[in-house]
């Protein structure tokens, strides 16, 4: 089931952290479990944004072992000692929950062995690295995350986000969409489908590498497009590439710090409806979601199967 969407305001700012809320919203009968927002804010340009967990959330529904505290401040401190060991300077730091933590970083290195370092303390994931993206995922349907994690304040030019079903993993925060394309910054994905060589290409991308976290098969699609990009390709071309390389049923969007692009697989199974204009491309898994945000009179559409397409700011 799970629902999907996404928008890009082109040429300008606006309420992304809200409108992108009532979209999900208004998906969240296609899935209660978790909601996650990538959100590609109006910051500054100038630092990382880094959003980890050092736990999970522990809510109805979750296979999680409930733990103290105590145990996340502890774990904080080991990521605070290994971001000076790295050289990473913490600009400004924010505790959103007892297990999420949001800092702003001055740092100028490789972000892959960066991440590496930061994740090899117990039970801390990295949720995503960027200088506009900021991504959030929790238990919980869109409301309620974006109330614990006060979203309707966030402006910005575009955005994905994902209602989640869980079907193939665990209800918990790292099977929960968005994923971070790890390493790149500012690079997340979403996904509705089922993928059915999950298992042979994470094999293949471990082999070459590449990180895991989670036993979700759309994850895949993140480090499977970060792969190609890391070897060289451009984002149209490694989501065209996905297109045979990925078997089974799928619809995904993937954001970068300036765009915003769809792929649909071959068979065209799972649902898609698109808006566009001058000024506004919003696109979700039902046109309930666009109308969320454009109650008025509207013309949608459904891409064609084995279509592949870019927007940019």
């Amino acid at each position: 089931m799970c629902g999907i969407a996404g928008l890009i305001h082109r040429g300008k700012s606006s309420d992304v952290g809200n409108e992108l809320q009532l979209m999900l919203q208004a998906l969240k009968h296609r899935g209660p479990d978790s909601t996650g927002y990538a959100l590609y804010a109006d910051n500054d340009g100038e630092n990382f944004i880094m959003r980890f967990k050092v736990g999970e959330n522990v809510g109805e529904g979750s296979t999680s072992v409930n733990e103290d505290d105590s145990v996340y401040d502890k774990r904080k401190e080991l990521v605070d000692q290994m971001l000076k060991n790295l050289n990473a300077t913490v600009v400004k730091e924010e505790k959103l929950t007892p297990y999420s933590y949001r800092y702003e970083m001055k740092y100028d290195q490789d972000l892959m062995e960066f991440s590496k370092k930061i994740e090899s303390i117990e039970s801390v994931e990295i949720l995503s690295i960027g200088k506009s993206l900021e991504l959030i995922k929790d238990l919980g349907d869109a409301q309620a995350v974006s109330e614990r994690y006060d979203l309707g304040k966030v402006k910005g030019t575009h955005g994905i986000g994902h209602a989640r079903m869980a079907t193939e993993s665990g209800v918990d925060i790292k099977s929960a969409h968005p994923f971070w394309g790890y390493p790149f910054s500012d690079v997340s994905v979403v996904h509705n489908g089922q993928l059915t060589n999950y298992w042979n290409n994470r094999r293949v991308l471990e082999n070459k590498g590449m990180r895991f976290m989670s036993e979700c098969d759309s994850e895949l699609i993140a480090v499977y497009l970060a792969e190609k990009m890391r070897n060289g390709a451009s984002l149209e071309e490694g989501m065209k590439d996905s297109l045979s390389g990925l078997d089974g049923v799928f619809t995904y969007f993937v954001a970068t710090k300036d765009s915003l692009g769809m792929a649909k697989d071959t068979m065209a199974a799972k649902p898609l409806v698109l808006y566009e204009s001058d000024d506004l491309v919003a696109m979700g898994s039902e046109e309930i979601a666009i109308r969320s945000i454009l109650p008025h009179e509207i013309d949608t559409y459904d891409p064609f199967d084995g279509e592949v397409k870019v927007w940019q700011i």
